[in-house]
């Protein structure tokens, strides 16, 4: 169990001690309710414990008179990473190019390291980008790929990766394949085999999702990248929604490139994001800006794009002490928790569809997608802002629908109830007006 003491270090050495100065109003609560936790009290059981969870909702400074089921996209932070942040800011902001240049920029080395004992991977493996497009742009674009060559994934992969592989097929010819797998996911072997069955001779990577952003299903990564690596054949995981989301490590994946966003489930600020490439493999991948030829093998060159600001990357660290002393482990916990809370009381209308495995925990976490026949999305999206002002996202895909909705450790149990208690009326189809026309 972390302790008050070794939060509060982790947080001077993230910080820098020479510029830590606590605001310790809201986060000594959750401190306190850390270190308070019986030592025999399992995850799940710490789930419902609304007294601890109220301690640690008084971490974040957020808008109450907004519901905010969108986390998915991007999470606030908590408010000790942005004082850490703004502390960052101010102190580079008296001389940016000492200041900065000779004391803020050196800590990133800490975050580094930080990075890649949380992941599991060796700190000359990980280089601090902007966000997972970012990172995952780096090793798409950096491949020495020519025409003919294919790259394989799904029809359910973040579109923006999608449009770089569409860019490079008009503009190096290459193919991009993508195979289908069903919606929800009931075995998972069922993936597996789409990528394995898409695989041929001239493919040259594979594009895979540890958690597939529209839906909220977990993805059987390590048992793909097993087929592709018999092929020699590379792997790169998009693993934006899924970093201190729930606990894994990089051994439970074994892909060769992996990006992720650390403003979604991290609670870092808005623009970082962290790239593992492995280390035999950085030196065959070119880096989007342009690096020296003494930086080919060296994870850092990813990180060649000017100047910028160097507290974004140095907040992390905060961020990364907060999900420690938390537990990755219980915050998973409780988004489960929370999910069932409304799940439960809707998920045996025949007219309810989800577009995971509910019943399978091992398939889905804090993010959940789901759809209700005869309902207008966009119309029950927007009643829900209008009416509740209950933020969630509507998700309209070629193979489905839906409405995709992530709470977060903030959210309150009655602001989960409140959805519930609406979700419920909907499906007895109580409010007409979010109805499609017939």
């Amino acid at each position: 169990m972390t302790t008050r003491r070794q939060f509060l270090n982790q947080v001077a050495l993230g910080a820098g001690a020479s510029m830590v100065v606590f605001k310790m109003d809201a986060v000594a609560k959750a401190i306190e309710a850390i270190e308070n936790i019986p030592p025999d009290k399992s995850a799940s059981e710490l789930a419902s414990d609304e007294t601890f969870w109220g301690r640690i909702q008084s971490a974040f400074d957020v808008d109450r008179t907004l519901i905010n089921l969108n986390n998915g996209g991007v999470s606030p932070s908590p408010k000790v990473v942005m004082d850490t942040f703004k502390r960052y800011l101010d102190y580079s902001n008296q001389a940016p190019a000492y200041y900065m240049w000779r004391h803020v920029e050196p800590h990133l080395e800490t975050v580094r390291q930080k990075l890649a004992a949380n992941f599991g991977g060796n700190t000359e493996e990980i280089a601090i980008t902007r966000n997972a497009s970012e990172s995952l742009q780096i090793i798409q674009q950096g491949m020495n790929l020519k025409e003919g060559d294919e790259i394989l994934t799904s029809t359910q992969d973040y579109p923006r990766m999608l449009t770089t592989y569409n860019q490079m097929e008009r503009r190096w010819g290459i193919k991009l394949v993508q195979v289908k797998y069903p919606t929800p996911l009931i075995n998972k072997n069922d993936y597996v085999e789409a990528f394995k069955n898409g695989i041929t001779e001239k493919t040259k990577a594979l594009l895979v999702s540890h958690m597939c952003f529209l839906t909220g299903q977990i993805l059987p990564i390590k048992e793909v990248c097993k087929i592709a690596h018999e092929k020699n054949i590379t792997v790169i995981c998009d693993g934006a929604h899924t970093f201190n989301h729930f606990p894994y490590k990089y051994s439970d994946l074994d892909c060769d490139f992996f990006g992720t966003s650390l403003h979604k489930w991290t609670y870092a600020p808005v623009g970082t994001g962290m790239l593992f490439v492995k280390k035999d493999l950085i030196g065959s991948i070119w880096p989007l800006m342009a690096a020296p030829k003494e930086m080919d093998s060296n994870i850092r060159k990813f990180e060649e794009i000017g100047t910028h600001p160097a507290a974004n990357h140095n907040a992390i660290a905060e961020a990364l002490a907060f999900n420690e002393a938390l537990g990755v482990d219980r915050k998973a916990a409780r988004f489960r928790y929370l999910h069932l809370r409304w799940i439960n009381r809707i998920k045996d209308f025949n007219n309810v569809k989800f577009r995971l495995n509910i019943d399978d925990q091992s398939n889905w976490c804090g993010l959940v997608n789901f759809y209700i026949d005869g309902v207008d999305v966009p119309k029950l999206v927007d009643y829900l802002l209008s009416k509740f002002k209950i933020y969630v996202v509507p998700i309209i895909h070629d193979e489905y629908k839906g409405i995709r909705v992530t709470p977060n450790v903030y959210t309150l149990k009655s602001e989960i109830d409140l959805f519930g208690d609406i979700i419920v009326k909907v499906a007895k189809g109580e409010i007409k007006e979010v109805m499609e026309l017939q």
